[in-house]
């Protein structure tokens, strides 16, 4: 199966190429730097052309209210890209309770994407996935002052880049969804306290103070972000993979 993968460079699409590849596929990666600009379209039809699935794991460069516009653009270059390419099954990967977190643009964001995509002319699958383990010292560095890091108490389900590669390269190969996977960690704990666990694991001076307005995650009401249902459960914890 050859498979365009958009966003291939990245953290979990570098991944998800080598894990594809290593199955017998034929994954090709693109992204910027390999010439393929989403925004502007350039690099689109050549990097889809003769794909039986596109792989999007293009992201925003930015968080804010800026980003809406930019998944906008980017899934209809992309899905126009694909329908003329004749491109069987376009995959994204989205967030654990995008949609019910409101309040912040980039969430809102991610929800556009999906209903982009739902609403497109291709057969599609969209990967639920719950906050990186990955991304847990990007949000100590967001609210840390001096030698304090100002965390709130919302629960998260962490998961492990490599679990998500996992997931992403399975749906990418199987039939469309026409719907979405959910992938989430092991273990729901407060940020709060997945902040003093990252700090005890590596103790840089910084101490966790609880504040419930501090940060972008102050924004999420109750378990909004935590995997529902019949959501596939990963196997890493996040104290194996601090350690």
């Amino acid at each position: 199966m050859k498979l365009a993968v958009i966003g291939g460079t990245g953290l979990i699409g570098s991944q998800v190429v080598k894990k594809l590849n290593a199955a017998g596929h034929q994954a090709v990666p693109h992204s910027l730097s390999t010439g393929v600009d989403v925004i502007a379209g350039q690099g689109l039809a050549e990097a889809v052309a003769g794909a039986d699935v596109v792989v999007n794991l293009t992201n925003s460069p930015t968080f804010d209210d800026a980003s809406p516009a930019f998944f906008q653009t980017s899934m209809d270059n992309l899905l126009a890209a694909a329908r003329k390419g004749g491109v069987g099954h376009v995959v994204i990967l989205s967030i654990v309770g995008a949609d019910q977190v409101p309040d912040l643009d980039y969430y809102r964001a991610k929800a556009l994407q999906e209903d982009i995509l739902k609403a497109g002319p291709i057969p599609y699958s969209i990967v639920h996935a719950t906050q990186f383990m990955e991304f847990m010292d990007a949000v100590l560095s967001w609210t840390t002052e001096g030698d304090t890091v100002r965390l709130p108490t919302t629960p998260l389900q962490l998961i492990a880049a490599e679990d998500v590669s996992d997931a992403v390269a399975e749906v990418a190969v199987g039939t469309p969804l026409n719907g979405a996977l959910d992938i989430a960690g092991p273990d729901v704990v407060p940020l709060d306290e997945l902040g003093r666990i990252t700090l005890q694991a590596h103790p840089d001076g910084r101490t966790v103070v609880t504040d419930d307005t501090a940060g972008m995650f102050a924004a999420v009401r109750g378990d909004a972000l935590i995997a529902k249902g019949d959501a596939r459960i990963a196997p890493t914890h996040y104290s194996d993979w601090l350690s």
